[in-house]
């Protein structure tokens, strides 16, 4: 099969840090550590063989994430680096089709689209269940904390790599690739209603359907009719946006997105007004009853009003910034981009506020409507009732040869205007 293989060596990373500052060859050119590569047919264990409970797919289409970006061009968080395994083939929002099933596999058959939770558990490593960790137990995976280790599953004749998501691992290819494996408990049939640039947008909207449904006081739903800021421009903002009124929050929700038809989309997509960064959006928070104060060094505060419940889908020292600062006292900031080292960040109004900071990745087993569901299942259910516009956040597809024009239009999204991008193997 064809593939995107990646592999982290440090002349990589000095290339991409170096001259991936002027040039995009080091990132996933030529003179990066990525390559479309011939490779085997992806089998556990090994051999291109299925073993019980697992299932080989033909992937339909992939999302390129943010958090893939950053991977090539070594700019994320050395923190996770134990947590996965190279080289592997990239790809982790993924909509694929059963090509064939491993013994004991009933969920699935032959020829059904499904949607693939990239989240690896200790069941897919191996553990028996007297074995699984508290993430496993409780539903919350994404979190799982055998994720560092070498699994008990076998892939030939070795054991199953370390490593939290398909993407990321060396013996579990993910979605930049014309087929893969997976286990039988990562899949989730795709509704027939449901189109394809739609379903393949599953994982990513999932991460909001999860974060809206624990975002509340004690891990509990959002309160109904709280005003809401959303920062963020991008797949996951708009997600949140719609996972908010697609479950019934009937506050008024503020987005803040650069460009106009980002704003348009999250209007679209259920947001009460859309404001741009800077006068805009202070505009927006002196509406809510803040008064703004100038200390005699740095930027102006704010006392009073305020949003009682901020998500921050960016992860960055600004937003990071701009959130602390707008939430009202007690409440609640929601960190879902995927922030990491920021240097001089400014935490006074965490305690002076006595405000609540919540972290959210990936997906889980929720508890929806009286049921125990999985967060695709419940987006799936979303989709079909929602009737909102969501397969037009899918801006641009390409074929897996031109991998290089899809990264670059990804990685230059103000130019290119994407939303997301999607490769098609």
């Amino acid at each position: 099969m064809r593939a995107l293989l990646f592999d982290v060596t440090s002349a990589g990373f000095v290339r991409a840090r170096t001259l991936g500052r002027v040039s995009e060859s080091a990132v996933f050119g030529p003179l990066s550590n990525l390559r479309l590569a011939q490779m085997p047919d992806p089998g556990v264990p090994g051999s291109g063989k299925l073993a019980p409970g697992w299932v080989g797919l033909d992937v339909v289409a992939c999302g390129i994430c943010g958090t893939d970006l950053g991977t090539l061009g070594f700019t994320a968080s050395p923190a996770l680096e134990p947590f996965g395994s190279f080289p592997a083939v990239l790809g982790h929002e993924i909509l694929a089709r059963v090509r064939e099933v491993g013994p004991g596999v009933t969920s699935v058959e032959p020829g059904q689209r499904v949607a693939v939770d990239p989240f690896l558990t200790c069941e897919i490593r191996g553990y028996p269940a007297g074995r699984h960790c508290p993430s496993c137990r409780e539903g919350r995976h994404s979190t799982c904390e055998m994720a560092g280790e070498e699994g008990l599953l076998e892939v030939d004749g070795r054991p199953l790599s370390a490593g939290l998501t398909v993407g990321y691992h060396r013996d579990l290819p993910g979605g930049f690739g014309e087929r893969m494996v997976a286990h039988t408990s990562q899949l989730f049939p795709v509704p027939d209603a449901v189109d394809d640039r739609t379903a393949v947008l599953t994982e990513p909207l999932s991460i909001g359907i999860h974060a809206v449904l624990n975002a509340g006081a004690g891990g509990a739903r959002i309160h109904p009719d709280e005003d809401v800021l959303v920062i963020g421009s991008g797949p996951i903002a708009m997600g949140v946006i719609w996972a908010l009124r697609a479950t019934g929050f009937q506050g008024s929700i503020t987005a803040q997105t650069k460009r106009a038809h980002e704003a348009e989309m999250a209007t679209r997509l259920g947001a009460t007004n859309a404001m741009k960064p800077g006068l805009e959006a202070r505009e927006a928070l002196i509406a809510t009853g803040s008064q703004a104060y100038q200390p005699i060094l740095g930027d102006e505060v704010f006392s009073g009003g305020g949003f009682p419940l901020v998500f921050d889908c960016v992860g960055n020292g600004g937003s990071l910034k701009q959130a602390l600062r707008w939430t009202a006292p007690r409440g609640t900031v929601v960190m879902l981009g995927c922030a990491a080292e920021i240097p001089r960040l400014d935490l006074t109004f965490l305690w002076a506020r006595e405000l609540t900071v919540r972290g959210f990745v990936g997906h889980a087993w929720e508890n929806w409507r009286g049921e125990r569901r999985h967060s695709f299942q419940v987006a799936h259910t979303l989709m079909q009732e929602s009737g909102a516009p969501l397969r037009d956040l899918v801006t641009h597809t390409f074929p897996l040869a031109d991998y290089r024009e899809a990264l670059s239009v990804a990685s230059n999204h103000r130019k290119s205007g994407a939303m997301k991008v999607v490769l098609e193997p």
